[in-house]
């Protein structure tokens, strides 16, 4: 939001999420080395090194557009050629109470809270999926886990720029945004072939559900954009922490509500039924979300006075 104007926010963050990527791609290659090699401990202790090199960039690189010495005037004027004015800074902090009684945070929640489950759901689920149903041991894993992660890349970046063809049409950021989103909604009903092309190969799931997973991060690059579409920049930082907040507790209900169906219909030995609703529940995920948001703000109106 402070860094890139609306038309081209989307595409930035889908940019900077395809890097949490790299990480889902480079942990299956590594880590069960690491673990090997040294032990378990030793990898969780890798991984978390791994952060402190991120702090210490952040620290000497990070500042507000107006204070990064790093950017051109012709670049800070960009950033801002469409930006309209904010509520003057020092102001009193916006509770969470009073963005609770807007629409548009209910919105974004509902979003996050029906698709990021979906997400949790393949990153958690697919190791021990591809386990059960193709014997698969940690270190087959391995190639598998990194190409579905390569795929969601490709989604996250191309998800981010697609509201621009809607843009270059004529139509507001929040309404080409929309529009994108309903399109890549549509796309995740692959998964519900999964499971019934199974049989021909652990390829064929695999692939199907890279497709749908990059279609999440498309979803996701665009969902967190849709906030600073609608609230001033001082709101929107608090709000996103709702939707991350609903958001969890989306992940957590998936969670439970797929272990619920693997042990009841495990118990039957039929944990393959088991997975296909599973499948279902996170093909047709986005289009209900679709739906939600747009039933909740049917019409774009960005928020002032706050």
């Amino acid at each position: 939001a402070e860094y890139f104007p609306k038309k081209e926010r989307s595409f930035a963050t889908g940019i900077f999420n395809s890097g949490a990527n790299v990480g889902a791609i480079l942990a299956p290659l590594t880590v069960p080395w690491i673990a090997v090699t040294w032990g378990w401990p030793m990898a969780f202790i890798a991984v978390g090194a791994i952060g402190f090199v991120w702090i210490v960039l952040w620290a000497i690189y990070y500042d507000t557009p107006a204070r990064q010495r790093r950017l051109g005037a012709a670049e800070l004027d960009y950033i801002n050629s469409d930006r309209e004015p904010d509520a003057p800074a020092g102001g009193a902090k916006v509770p969470w109470f009073k963005l609770l009684g807007y629409r548009q945070t209910w919105a974004f929640a509902v979003g996050k809270f029906l698709t990021d489950g979906v997400w949790w759901f393949y990153l958690f689920w697919l190791p021990k999926y591809l386990s059960s149903q193709y014997g698969m041991s940690t270190t087959d894993l391995a190639l598998p886990l990194a190409v579905l992660y390569s795929m969601t890349m490709v989604g996250s970046i191309g998800g981010g720029w697609f509201p621009a063809y809607f843009m270059n049409r004529g139509y507001a950021p929040y309404d080409g945004r929309m529009r994108a989103m309903l399109v890549i909604a549509f796309v995740p009903l692959v998964v519900l072939f999964a499971q019934p092309l199974g049989g021909i190969s652990f390829w064929m799931p695999l692939l199907l559900i890279g497709v749908g997973a990059s279609a999440h991060q498309a979803w996701s690059a665009n969902l967190f954009t849709t906030v600073s579409d609608m609230f001033p920049k001082r709101t929107v930082a608090s709000v996103v922490g709702i939707g991350g907040m609903a958001g969890g507790m989306g992940g957590v209900a998936v969670s439970k509500l797929g272990g619920w169906i693997f042990d009841s219909y495990g118990a039957r030995g039929d944990l393959s039924t088991g997975y296909m609703i599973m499948f279902s529940v996170c093909a047709t995920a986005y289009l209900v979300a679709w739906v939600a948001m747009k039933v909740l703000v049917p019409r774009h109106k960005e928020i002032t006075g706050l």
